[in-house]
This record gives structure tokens, sequence and C-alpha cells, in this order.
């Protein structure tokens, strides 16, 4: 009695501190957390079971990677079945044999035993992916690896503990206790009391291992365990394409955009912690594949280490627990060198391949250094003290790291939170990007040309007359070209392809000619937002004049910021829809019809504002293929997956300082299928890969063509294919 009460006494004890260790880790971080702008949540946790569903329980992110989805499965399921086991085992601990009064409790064993032995396995895998594959994207070291021992312990000392208990008790060898039976066999003739000491021995090592667990989870990148399901619940639910507006109005606001750490929203500062480091996002970032210095999952890491460490000086609570064993923080909030110092030089990796993210990941391993003790953390700056004007400036927006991210992490609005800042409140813009948004704002255009040229090229259509609005005032349809096809050479072709198109299809549209504005997307996404909402009223006053009902466009950027931001700003009751819907809808109702051959083997690049952003991927395929001729092949990035041309998030207006060209390399995932065309929807991307086929020197046997263009010659059946044509 007096040894039961005493080992009551100690478990209860030792139970009772790892609790609080846990309790104050996570309350810690809670509290830092605290310090962000607040969210509203309220109406993020109205619906959205079926999603939630999938992504925490059907692991639908995870499966992207097949293999490490379903190891993530074995062993995700494995603990929620061995909590029981768990429940169970110090039951027996605390009672000396009795077991909890499961139902079919010897079946209930057999699962048990199953899960840990393909816990083991799959922990094996997990150990064999990042030491013997040696996945780039996986970190490796001492740090990445103590979750492995942590899981084996666990595991071996839950198997030992039912073998010597099996020994202890006087159990028969059973079928449905296979491995317990098995060690019990293995030291048969070992006294009774000898096997009780040993099952003690080994239950208390596996309650001190778990409970060691418990207190280390919330201290590491496995404080996802609780962390993610909460991230994923409370998700963006309106349109992925939306960012949040800045009231530029708010006269208490003290600065706009993110430059200090606090700037950030409560649901952004989450994201740090759910943050798993698996490396998904940074593996297919077009930045990290082409040597630039921007990884996603380093953004979040290190603004997660600077909220630490932050939080932890602004509380007065450590985020470490307990102190005397891992002691306080060290901090790396410093950076030690540039891009160029560090040396991160595409030629210097393996140039044969197409995309790497080695030199990356070098970078960032030698610039992310231990601060200085005594560092003024108040007086830190984000930008430049914690992440790189470089690394922000490389992100093409893509949102590839987003749709891969199995915790739900948002990395774009918290890039564009940075630029704002710069943009806003520095005025810091690289030379290039900065020109363009002076032209927006005094032409209405990147390039500067005079506002009056915008419909120039109306007169170039063979045999159509394009009207604008004032001509045609009972239009149907509001074609609103762009810049890019209005001014850009290469782009202009394919407004006339699509006006000639519309003329065929019998269908009343108009434009706005020389009164059309920028659409405000490259200022948005650059972080001018006050150059944005100054551009999106105009336009939206401008749409109300004319009584406009439906807007069709062939640039995916104008597409998504007309169809999902717009309507914040009052534009109501109008249908967006992009060119690829539009003539797919033409061709599907009998309005076009494609007759004439194009003999091409075409690849479709997804443009990333069209697809990962809209989810358009099928229209345009569905275009191609009801053309004659026409042999469609897919790169193996494509859809949801595809790379990102490298013109997104206002790149196409700034030069690439650093690295391998991202419309090269994707150029090379394209000519790899060996195409005679590389089709898209995109006048951005049609450029971009109009000078990957000229970098590759195979413009002369492969074009880069837009979907119109491929329709109208099968519509009117005129010239040769664009393959064959020097033009």
């Amino acid at each position: 009695m007096v040894w039961q009460l005493l080992h009551l006494g100690l478990f209860l004890a030792v139970t009772g501190y790892g609790i609080y260790l846990f309790y104050r880790a996570v309350y810690h971080r809670f509290l830092y957390v605290k310090l962000g702008r607040r969210a509203d949540f309220s109406w993020r946790s109205k619906g959205g079971w079926g999603e939630f569903m999938a992504q925490v329980f059907g692991q639908k992110k995870l499966l992207k990677d097949k293999k490490s989805g379903v190891m993530h499965i074995v062993v995700f399921y494995g603990f929620i079945i061995l909590q029981f086991g768990a429940v169970d085992l110090i039951v027996k601990g605390l009672t000396e044999g009795v077991h909890l009064p499961l139902p079919a409790y010897e079946v209930f064993g057999l699962l048990q035993e199953i899960t840990v032995l393909l816990i083991l396995i799959a922990m094996g895998y997990a150990a064999y992916r990042r030491y013997g594959e040696k996945l780039p994207r996986l970190k490796k070291g001492w740090k990445p690896s103590l979750v492995v021992f942590f899981i084996y312990s666990l595991m071996l000392s839950v198997l030992l503990s039912l073998g010597f208990e099996r020994l202890w008790l006087g159990l028969e060898s059973s079928a449905l206790a296979p491995i317990s039976s098995l060690i019990a066999t293995v030291f048969y003739g070992l006294p009774a009391i000898g096997a009780k000491v040993t099952f003690y021995v080994f239950w208390w090592l596996h309650l001190l291992i778990l409970l060691s667990f418990l207190v280390y989870v919330p201290q590491s990148k496995h404080f996802h365990l609780i962390t993610a399901p909460l991230n994923i619940w409370l998700r963006r639910r309106e349109p992925v394409g939306r960012l949040k507006s800045l009231d530029l109005e708010d006269e208490e606001a003290e600065s706009f955009g993110a430059g200090k750490i606090e700037d950030f929203t409560q649901k952004q500062m989450l994201d740090f912690y759910a943050c798993v480091e698996c490396g998904r996002c940074t593996n297919v970032c077009p930045a990290s594949n082409t040597g630039k210095s921007l990884s996603p999952m380093h953004l979040i890491t290190k603004l997660r280490d600077h909220l630490t460490e932050k939080g932890a000086e602004l509380t007065g609570k450590s985020p470490w627990a307990p102190e005397f064993v891992i002691g306080t923080a060290s901090g790396r909030v410093t950076h030690g060198m540039t891009q160029e110092e560090a040396e991160v030089e595409w030629n210097d990796s393996d140039s044969a391949e197409v995309t790497n993210i080695t030199p990356t990941l070098d970078w960032q391993k030698k610039t992310w250094k231990e601060r200085e003790q005594g560092t003024d953390l108040t007086a830190m700056e984000l930008v430049g003290d914690v992440i790189t004007e470089e690394e922000i400036w490389s992100c093409t927006t893509c949102r590839n790291c987003e749709d891969q991210c199995p915790v739900g992490n948002e990395h774009v609005d918290k890039i564009i939170d940075l630029r704002r800042h710069l943009v806003l409140m520095q005025g810091s813009v690289p030379q290039e990007g900065q020109r363009a948004l002076t032209n927006i704002e005094r032409q209405g255009n990147p390039w500067g040309i005079s506002r009056n040229d915008r419909a120039v090229w109306t007169g170039e259509v063979e045999g159509v007359v394009v009207p604008t609005v004032k001509e045609n005032p009972d239009f149907e349809v509001l074609f609103f070209v762009g810049s890019m096809g209005s001014y850009d050479l290469l782009s202009r072709k394919v407004s006339r392809a699509f006006t000639r198109l519309l003329k065929e299809s019998g269908i009343s549209f108009a434009i706005l000619g020389n009164e059309e504005k920028n659409s405000g997307d490259t200022p948005r996404r650059m972080g001018n937002e006050l150059l944005f909402q100054q551009l999106c009223r105009e336009n939206i006053v401008l749409f109300q004049k004319y009584g406009v009902r439906k807007i069709v466009t062939a640039c995916p950027h104008t597409f998504n910021t007309f169809k999902n931001e717009y309507p914040e700003f009052g534009m109501e009751g109008v249908e967006v829809l992009h060119h690829s819907q539009f003539l797919d809808r033409l061709i599907r109702e009998g309005r076009l019809a494609p007759k004439h051959e194009v003999k091409e083997r075409i690849t479709y690049h997804d443009s990333c504002y069209l697809g990962r952003y809209n989810e358009v991927y099928d229209q345009p395929r569905d275009v191609l293929k009801a053309i004659p001729g026409v042999e469609l092949v897919e790169m193996e990035r494509s859809r949801e997956n595809a790379m990102c041309c490298g013109a997104g998030g206002g790149m196409m207006w700034m030069e690439e300082s650093s690295g391998k060209r991202i419309n090269l390399a994707r150029t090379e995932q394209a000519l790899a299928v060996q195409p005679t065309v590389i089709s898209s929807a995109c006048p951005y991307c049609l450029t971009m890969l109009e000078d990957g086929t000229k970098m590759k020197e195979v413009e002369d046997r492969v074009k880069a063509r837009d979907i119109a263009e491929l329709l109208e010659l099968s519509v009117f059946g005129e010239s040769t294919s664009p393959a064959r044509q020097g033009a």
C-alpha cells in the first residue's frame, strides 16, 4: 500500500510538472501572438468543415507528395490510436496490471502492436528520406532528428513494457499479441519479480519520454501538432486572389505595412508557429528553384524566431521551459552578408539541372547568424535586420508555396505587407520598379507611353472596326484590353486575334479606348496600395458611367483584380471573365467553329493568376482541344503545380539580378516535352516564354502563342501554322 501511494504521488508530481511546463511554453507563445494586430476571426470560424476535415484528417495537402503523405498518415493516425494505448499502459502501472475495460481488448492490443510497428517503419522511412535520399528541402542535423529518437524510444518503451507485463502476469503467448509475446519468449525464465521491476523501468521510461516530448513540442517545429489544425480552421475564406486592403484614411495609423513584427496580424503570427519546416514551399518556389535568396520556409521561420525573441523581451516571459535545461534564447536575427557576398551564383551549382534549390538553401545557412548579445530587439527593422530586400523583391506572388503548404500558411500576404512598408513608409523600391510605378501614375502604363496612344492597335485589326463604348453604347461585353494588350507588340497580336473572334461570334462588344486605365494589379503587388486604390476607384466610376455589366480580358492579372478585389471597393453586378473562359463558352455554344487544322504539338503553360488564383485550368485546354490537328502534351509541372514564368508580383518590370532566369527554367521545362508551340493565356507569360525560346535559340522552330491566336488560325484558316511563321 505504501509503495502504491508513493508511486502514485511520484507519478502525479512528475506528470503535473510536465503538464505545467507544457502549459507555460504554450501560454508564453500565446502572449507573443497577442502582440500582433487584432484579427477578425469571427467570420473565419463559420462553416468550412469539409475543407477542414479534408486537410486535417484527410491529409489532402500532404498527399501532394504521396510518399511522405502516406508516411505522415501512418504516424498521424498511429498516434491517435496509441493515445488510448498510453492511457491503458499508465492505468496498468498505477493499478499493477489492471487494464482499461475496453471492448474486444485483445483485438485492441493487436491493433496497438501493429500500429507501433507501422510507426517504426514510417519513421525509419522518414529518416531515410532525410539522410538516405538526402532531399535538399529537408533540414539535417540533431535538431530535425530529435523527434525520430523521441518516437523510436517511445515505441520501443511501449513494446518492452507490454512484453515484460506478459512475463510479470504470466500471460501465455497469443497471436493477438505477436510482438510482446515474442519479447516475453526471449526473456522466458526471468522471475516474476524481475519482470515486474523491468516492466516498471520501461513504464517510467515511457512516461518520461512522453512528458518530455509533450514539453518539447511547443518549443519546436512540432508545435504544428497544436497550431496547424487551428491555423487551417482559421484559414482565409475570401478569394485567395484578394489582398487585405489598407485603410489609408486612418488618421490614427502610425505606419502602413509591416515594419516591425507587431505590425503583422495575430493570424499571420499563428502561421509562424504552424510551420513544420518541411520545405515543400521552398521546393516549388520559382525564386528558390533558380538560386534567388528567397526561401518561403526560411521567411516564415526567421519571422517566427524574431517574434519569439522579441516577444520574450516585451512580455518578460521566457519561451523556454525549463529554463535551467534549455537556457535563454541565443537569437538568430542578424544577417551577416549580402547575397553577393555569400556568392549565391547559379553557375556554382550543377548547371545541368533545370531547377535547383541548393544555392538558395546555402545562402540562407550562411547569412542567418546568431545575433550579438545585447542587441536592442525593439529597435530592429524587419526589412534589413531580419529579412533582406533581396528576398522581398524576389517573390513573384505565384502562390505555389501556399498551395503546397500542409498547415495552411499564407506567405504572399506577408511579403506584400513588407513591400507596403518599404514603398509607403520608406519610398524604397528597385529602380526599374519605381520607374514602372511612376509611369503608371503619370500615363497609365508601365512604359510611360502616351495614354492617347492606347487605342492605336485597333487600326491594325484587318477587316474589323473595334468600337469604343461611346461608338457602341449598347455593347454587351466590354473588352478590357489592358496595358500589355494595348502597347506591347507581342500582346497586340492577341488583342487583334481576340477582337476578330468576337466579331465572328456576333457578340456586341466595345473597348474603353484612350479612357482605359491600368487595372492596378502591378502597383498593389509591388506594395503601392495608394496608387492601386486610386486606379481602382477611377475604373469603377468609369464602368458605372458606361453601364458595364460584363468584362472580358486576356490578362489573368487584370481578371483576378477585377473579379476578386474590385468588389470590395464598390464594383457590383459586373461579371468578369477571362478570354479563355469566354472563348470556350463561344465554342460550346456554336458561335465559333474551329474547322481548319493547326497541326502542332502544343504544351500549355498555366498562368499562376489564372490557375492557382482562380482555378481556371480546363477552359484554356478545352479551347486547344477543340482545334483540329492539335496534339496537346503536358509538362511535368502543370496545372496547380505549374511553375511561374517569373513575371508576377511586379517582376515583369524588374530585372533578375541573381541566379538563373525563371523564364529560362520554365522554357526548359516546356522544351522537355518537345513541342512546336508553347501556348499560354497570359500576356506576361507569353512575353517571358518567347524570351525563353530566344535565350535557348529555338525560336525558329518553337513558337510562343496565345490560345486566341491559335483559335484564330483554326476559325479563319489563313496563313500557315504559327510554328512555321516567322512573325
